[in-house]
């Protein structure tokens, strides 16, 4: 069973006075290297991704496995029709496995994935994450996994969902050895201006909500997907 930990080089009060100067700042590393090895090594050895996307509002989704044994001609159309939409709207592809919000479900299923969120969850990791971010009303976290394959992105959006009390967002990576050239890069908008963070092995970005930002193409460059854990962490109520 994978026991989390973070990692004790965690400056709590230094990072909450970047957070609180800029509305994001990044931890690295987060975990400790058993944790942080552990859970890498697990989303690479998954084989129950399933590819998101959508068509306007509409939400599609489809096993991965189910996506890469269709007809090389349907994949193409629907690679097309992605990069048709994308060019002009809010558009997004990318690999996930979800992890419930519910903690029954989540100690039901017994997933390594799912053990995260409720470390994530758990108050003596939220202690510390909510001293950070400046919000004592945290009281939860979610979390998904994600993969991000040569052909994948997320357009501009901002988090900001009404009734989910999200007060930050966080990625934290668990892909080791990226190449910014590669993509997948986490962007934050800011006018003309544009801020970058390169995909890193137990490198953690916390982000304040709302804040517009995207995750650039990830180029047919790329030798391996972009992993990572995504999530919120939320005031529910």
């Amino acid at each position: 069973m994978i026991a989390f930990n973070l990692s004790r080089e965690i400056d709590t009060e230094r990072l909450a006075a970047c957070y609180h100067s800029t509305g994001r700042v990044v931890i690295e590393p987060f975990l400790d290297p058993d944790s942080a090895s552990t859970l890498a090594q697990h989303l690479a050895s998954r084989t129950d991704w399933r590819l998101v996307l959508n068509g306007g509002d509409k939400v599609f989704e489809i096993g991965r496995n189910e996506f890469d044994a269709l007809p090389a001609s349907e994949r193409a159309r629907i690679d097309a029709a992605v990069v048709e939409s994308g060019r002009a709207g809010f558009q997004y592809r990318y690999d996930t496995v979800r992890v419930s919000d519910d903690p029954e479900n989540r100690a039901r299923r017994d997933d390594p994935i799912d053990r995260f969120a409720a470390w994530m969850a758990a108050p003596a990791t939220l202690d510390p994450l909510r001293a950070i971010i400046g919000s004592p009303d945290v009281d939860f976290a979610d979390a998904q996994a994600t993969a991000y394959r040569s052909g994948d992105f997320l357009n501009a959006h901002d988090d900001d969902v009404a009734g989910k009390g999200r007060r930050a967002a966080y990625v934290l990576g668990l892909t080791p050895d990226w190449r910014p050239e590669w993509g997948g890069l986490l962007l934050f908008h800011d006018g003309c201006r544009v801020e970058g963070i390169v995909p890193g092995y137990n490198r953690l970005t916390f982000f304040r909500v709302p804040q517009v930002h995207s995750v650039s193409y990830v180029a047919p460059l790329a030798p391996r997907p972009r992993y990572s854990i995504t999530g919120w962490l939320r005031k529910l109520g």
